[in-house]
Order: structure tokens, then C-alpha cells, then sequence
């Protein structure tokens, strides 16, 4: 029984600490939270409650940025641009609200990029872009210009959104290799719908668009997380082995005096 009280110990020894750090916030994640509080406060439309988020965030970036310096110089730039725009959005008297939410989307897509190693918000937006795309592609292929105008404004505008995290996630090779497809796209627009051999662009946009969100989805768990889960596993065993090994000691001892009083 002694042994079993002891592996009960070991287990919940080995737990408690990962419970524990389960709930506590880094600065980073804290400011996380506060950019998404920002974002519910503009989609409820209480813009007054948002502007206050924005610069509360702003108050706690600072204070992060003196102290830890945790973010690099493009990090520093891009979490800055799409504050002032979010700022902007909830302070702004007239701005339609779907501008309002787009802005504000972007920037909480940003912290998370930051705040997050894998598998990051911006990441969710795929059906999204790939269904606009897909059905501005169709619409060049059937040589529908109206169609093929209004699906191509839909995926830009959604591609504008997680545009600022993709730079914080993605290699500035491969995000210019888009972006040149996509320039060239948007500039000869009635090319791409009277020429097949221009529709081409659509055929090498979608797979380019494909590949960069089945990479990030490809993203393994946290590597300090699996060294966790090795290392706790590893002392279990060895735990049990070890309970295994006294039971069997015992009976081992428990045997060889019964040997001994029959013998007696």
C-alpha cells in the first residue's frame, strides 16, 4: 500500500507545477487578451469601451517594450501601425463599422501572431480567403468581369487583414513571391479575364495560397511542451518500475520465510 501512496506523491508532484503555469499570464499574453477585449468591445459597438482597451494596450506595450525589449524591430513597427489604425477605428466618428471591425481584427490577429509560436488566428481566415479567390478564378475562367471584380475586391480585403500577421509569421521570400502575383493580378485585371494565358497568375496565386496556410498548419507542438511530456512520462515509468521492483522484492522475501518455517 506504501508504494502506491508513494506513486500517487510522484504523479501529483510531477502536475502540479504544469497546472499552475497553466494560469499564469506572461506580459505578451496579457497583452493579448487586452487586444481581444478591444475587439469585442468594436464588433458590440461600444466604441467608447474599445478606445479605452486600445490605450490601456498601448500603456502596457510601452512598459513591456522599456523592460523586457521582447519584440524586434519589425515586430515593434507592425504591433504600432495596426494600433494607430485600430485607434483610429474606435475613436473615428464616421467610419463604417465593417471598416471599424476589419481594422481591429487586424490588429488582435498581430498580437497573436506574436504572443502564439504555432497554429496562429490569422491562420483560421483560410476558408475565407480561399473560397473568394476560388470564385474570382471561376468567374475569370467563364470570362464574368463583374464576377470576377467583386470575388478579387472580397479576397483582397481579406487578405489585407492578415496581411500585417503573415509578415510577423511568414519569410519575406515567400511573401514577396505572392505579393507579385497579386500586384500584377489587381493591375491587369481585364487581361486576366479575357486571357487564359494571364489566368495563369490565378492558377500559380492558389497554389502559393494553399502551400502558405498547409505550412503553417503543418507547425508541430510547442518543442518545450514534448519535453514535458517525455520527461514526466519517463519519471512515471521509473516510478513504476520501481514500485514493481520492492512488490517483488517483498514477495521475493515474504517466499524465502515460508521456505524457512517449512523447513524448520
Amino acid at each position: 500500500m506504501k508504494y502506491k501512496w508513494l506513486l500517487v506523491f510522484v504523479i501529483v508532484i510531477m502536475l502540479t507545477p504544469m497546472t499552475v503555469s497553466a494560469h499564469q499570464h506572461t506580459p505578451i499574453e496579457k497583452l493579448d487578451s487586452i487586444s481581444d477585449e478591444a475587439l469585442q468591445m468594436i464588433k458590440f459597438q461600444r466604441y467608447e469601451d474599445g478606445k479605452k482597451l486600445l490605450s490601456y494596450f498601448s500603456e502596457q506595450f510601452t512598459d513591456i517594450s522599456n523592460k523586457e525589449h521582447p519584440f524586434t524591430m519589425d515586430e515593434l513597427r507592425i504591433i504600432t501601425v495596426s494600433h494607430d489604425e485600430a485607434m483610429e477605428a474606435a475613436a473615428s466618428s464616421n467610419m463604417d463599422y465593417e471598416e471599424r471591425v476589419q481594422k481591429l481584427t487586424k490588429f488582435r490577429l498581430v498580437v497573436d501572431a506574436i504572443a502564439t509560436s504555432h497554429q496562429p488566428l490569422w491562420t483560421e481566415m483560410k476558408n475565407q480567403i480561399m473560397t473568394a479567390f476560388q470564385e474570382a478564378r471561376e468567374a475569370a475562367s467563364t470570362g464574368d468581369s463583374e464576377h470576377f471584380h467583386s470575388n478579387f475586391n472580397t479576397f483582397m480585403t481579406l487578405y489585407n487583414v492578415i496581411y500585417p500577421s503573415m509578415k510577423i509569421d511568414v519569410s519575406a521570400e515567400n511573401i514577396q513571391k505572392i505579393d507579385a502575383r497579386i500586384n500584377f493580378i489587381d493591375e491587369y485585371r481585364s487581361e486576366v479575364v479575357s486571357n487564359v494565358k494571364s489566368q495563369e497568375e490565378l492558377e500559380g496565386l492558389e497554389m502559393d495560397l494553399k502551400n502558405l496556410f498547409d505550412n503553417m498548419n503543418e507547425d508541430e507542438a510547442d518543442p518545450s511542451l514534448w519535453w514535458v511530456i517525455i520527461s514526466t512520462g519517463s519519471i512515471i515509468i521509473l516510478t513504476l518500475s520501481y514500485v514493481g521492483w520492492r512488490k517483488y522484492q517483498g514477495e521475493k522475501e515474504i517466499r524465502k520465510n515460508r521456505s524457512r518455517v517449512h523447513k524448520d
